[in-house]
């Protein structure tokens, strides 16, 4: 028998997320069936959207999320022992997958094997070669149909999408702005990764700095975080400029009855005739490999940096979480097990 341990959500969060709305519970997994897998979890991703979802679930619930596992021990000849997995049982240290079991939800579902990451580290499988990788890849290949020469600003630039999709739009021949909360996070955007000018939006005049980086104005925006900052970036953009809306990180703790106001964007949509695409990765889940490819290869070639932000040990995923809402990563958030 293996004793487990995972994270139980026991009530839903008021404000910021807490220590104590979770139950860390310790339990016995059963014997194996055919057709599935032992894995023990080596790495543990700590995203946006799980405090986003959260409202929408009936507690308790066991915390999900996606993770890399290896197999310990298996019955099912595809997955033998050592074999890596992606799945979305999320903040556990050992869990059983059916690894028959049918793909009904998505995010819910989600398993796959790890892709050959070519030499490259498995904490990238929850990241750049993972969720977020291939978040920033299909947002701005397909959705905005990026092209050489286009104006590209980024919210939660210095974060696990916004770093990845900075870098796509630099290799694609785009001028790069981030928009970030911390001075030492826009020295590293313009001297690491390259981003063409990078904006702390605590403390410099929005309106005037954006006008300053982007006297041409702005072709795409790519909105991670919501609230006013993106009533300005909008109201800066070009005739027929492109949105694509992943996430709103700067309301998803406030009080749902007295949600954050913000400057009034339909004169710049309609004048500008902007088009506005909300955007959820899980719709791409089965293209996922495409992404994987592409992002592979930028890797190698040395074209995309994959910073990472690790913290060490199981019983401190909740401060990772904690932490990475507040804006204390700098690249993709993880947890090594």
């Amino acid at each position: 028998m293996v004793r487990a341990r995972k994270y139980v959500l026991k009530k839903h969060y008021t404000g910021a997320p807490k220590f104590s709305d979770y139950e860390l519970v310790e339990y016995e997994l059963p014997p194996l069936k055919d057709g599935e897998i032992l894995v023990k979890t080596e790495w543990i991703s700590v995203d946006p959207y799980l405090r986003a979802y959260s409202s929408m679930l009936e507690v308790p619930y066991d915390q999900f999320g996606l993770h890399v596992a290896i197999v310990q021990e298996s019955k099912d000849p595809d997955y033998p022992v050592g074999t890596r997995v992606v799945t979305h049982k999320g903040w556990c240290d050992f869990t059983i997958v059916d690894t028959k079991a049918p793909i009904e939800e998505v995010p819910r579902d989600i398993f796959y094997k790890l892709p050959d990451l070519k030499g490259l580290s498995p904490s990238l499988g929850v990241g750049a070669i993972g969720m977020p990788g291939a978040t920033a890849y299909f947002a701005l290949i397909e959705v905005c149909q990026l092209r050489a020469g286009d104006t590209v600003a980024i919210t939660g630039a210095a974060g696990a999408v916004g770093t990845i999709a900075g870098q796509i739009a630099k290799l694609k021949g785009c001028k790069v702005i981030g928009f970030t909360g911390a001075d030492v996070k826009v020295k590293w955007l313009e001297n690491e990764l390259g981003f063409d000018k990078a904006l702390n939006y605590k403390k410099v005049n929005l309106q005037t700095a954006l006008k300053e980086a982007a006297p041409n104005g702005v072709d795409i925006y790519f909105d991670n975080v919501g609230g006013e900052i993106s009533s300005i970036i909008m109201g800066q953009m070009n005739t027929f400029g492109k949105v694509v809306a992943i996430g709103s990180i700067s309301s998803y703790n406030a009080d749902p009855t007295q949600m954050p106001k913000v400057t009034i964007l339909q004169p710049c949509i309609v004048f500008k005739r902007l088009k506005i695409e909300g955007y959820l990765i899980w719709d791409s889940y089965k293209r996922w490999p495409e992404a994987f490819t592409n992002l592979i290869t930028w890797i190698k070639e040395g074209k995309i940096k994959t910073p990472e932000h690790i913290t060490e040990g199981f019983t401190n995923v909740f401060e990772a979480f904690r932490g990475m809402l507040d804006g204390e990563n700098i690249g993709k958030a993880i947890v090594k097990v």
